[in-house]
């Protein structure tokens, strides 16, 4: 097998061949990259064109239809004559002229017989490359399909041999008489992008760290942290009927920027916002449980994180009433501050607590972190009105010493934090 598809006459440009490439590895590569493509083929003598999935296996093309469909019926008869297209779009080009407006694209053109898969173990190994396609590990996390389900469904299987690829990038090109014109020329880059997944009704599972757009730096993956007075699990809607109980408390409440949740569907939904908050980039969450019980105790985040800048900020920390003075949060604040400082190699991690909260700063400052400021006018409160926050922070230069005063402290009995 050569590393170039053999051009055909239904292959071969007829214009802008420069744009034309047959190289196997760039045609796998949109062929992997892409979730959809358009399949169109011929029913009674008029051209017919579908949307629908396939994943890459090898040099073989899988397409999915259904057993009842038009593609389905035909390709039981010998197969189905088809041409199969994808597009990756990149951006789109604004010339001078409008004449000269153009895209930059990634497209791919495969034809053949796409013949109909009866092999069962062959049919069954398409249906999971199809579920691992849209995220690696999904098909074990999901139910594989029953006898009446794959019965339903249609397979069919492609060979990549007569494949052609088609690809525009680059800047604009216009005329040499149209440069000197006063309009704007330039390309607008164009990218798909998930966007934070919305779980279903009863969902209990965190979001799957496999979905795609999810963020991948260890600075935005709430990783499991377990001491000896509490563990710390990534913030889950399994959570929620825990903390409507553990802070089931005004009190609790009383310097936050949210309001108590009332009802559970209140409490969910600040669950799914800092599941939002995760996606953007802009906040990992945990659970804070027993570690032996698995009781609720509270949440606790990472917030305005800037890997660039190696920071990041400790907040949104809500702790049930019940374990104030107990070493729950000194222990939860060392396992953060361990992750930050050992494991991310963070350089500064900081607080911000409302300039009424006092308990707050003086457990702040028993950490070991130091008051650097005030910030006016910071945020509003539940109420309307204006919070001016303190700002604390330690650095990578004062965590050692830190360290070694909250082990201490949890050593000798450990609620002096809270």
């Amino acid at each position: 097998m050569t590393d170039l598809y053999e051009p055909t006459s239904r292959t071969t440009a007829t214009r802008n061949r420069g744009r034309m490439h047959y190289d196997r590895a760039r045609a796998h590569a949109i062929l992997d990259e892409a979730y959809d493509c358009s399949v169109a083929f011929v029913v009674d003598g008029q051209p017919r064109a579908l949307p629908t999935l396939h994943v890459r296996v090898g040099e073989t093309l899988y397409l999915h239809a259904s057993t009842g469909g038009r593609l389905g019926l035909i390709a039981r008869e010998g197969g189905a004559s088809v041409c199969v297209s994808v597009t990756l779009l990149d951006g789109l080009v604004f010339a001078r002229s409008q004449f000269n407006h153009s895209a930059n694209y990634r497209s791919l053109v495969a034809l053949g017989t796409a013949r109909l898969v009866t092999n069962d173990t062959e049919k069954s190994a398409a249906m999971t490359a199809l579920v691992e396609k849209t995220g690696p590990g999904r098909a074990a996390e999901s139910r594989p399909p029953t006898t009446r389900e794959m019965a339903s469904t249609a397979v069919l299987a492609l060979p990549l041999t007569e494949v052609s690829v088609r690809v525009r990038a680059g800047d604009v090109i216009d005329e040499p008489e149209d440069e000197g014109l006063p309009h704007w020329a330039g390309v607008l880059p164009m990218r798909t992008v998930a966007g934070p997944p919305g779980p279903a009704a009863g969902v209990r599972q965190p979001t799957p760290f496999y979905l795609a757009g999810a963020p991948a730096s260890p600075w935005h993956t709430a990783a499991p942290l377990r001491g000896r007075h509490v563990a710390l699990e990534p913030l889950a809607p399994s959570h929620v009927d825990g903390l409507l109980t553990a802070l089931a408390d005004d009190e609790v409440w009383q310097f936050l920027p949210s309001p108590r949740p009332q009802e559970r569907a209140a409490m969910a939904e600040l669950v799914e916002q800092a599941e939002r908050e995760r996606w953007a980039g802009q906040r990992v969450a945990w659970a804070q449980c027993d570690p032996h019980t698995g009781e609720v105790l509270g949440m606790t985040s990472y917030h305005d994180i800037d890997p660039a800048r190696r920071a990041l900020g400790i907040g949104h920390t809500v702790l049930g009433r019940r374990w104030w003075r107990t070493g729950v949060n000194t222990e939860a604040k060392l396992l953060l501050l361990e992750r930050a400082f050992e494991q991310l190699g963070a350089e500064r991690v900081f607080w911000y607590t409302d300039i009424r909260n006092e308990r707050s700063q003086r457990a702040i400052a028993r950490l070991g972190a130091s008051r650097d400021g005030l910030i006016r006018r910071h945020r509003l409160r539940p109420d309307g009105t204006w919070r001016d926050s303190v700002l604390f922070a330690m650095t990578r230069e004062e965590w050692p010493g830190a360290r070694e005063r909250l082990e201490a402290r949890l050593a000798a009995g450990g609620g002096a934090s809270e």
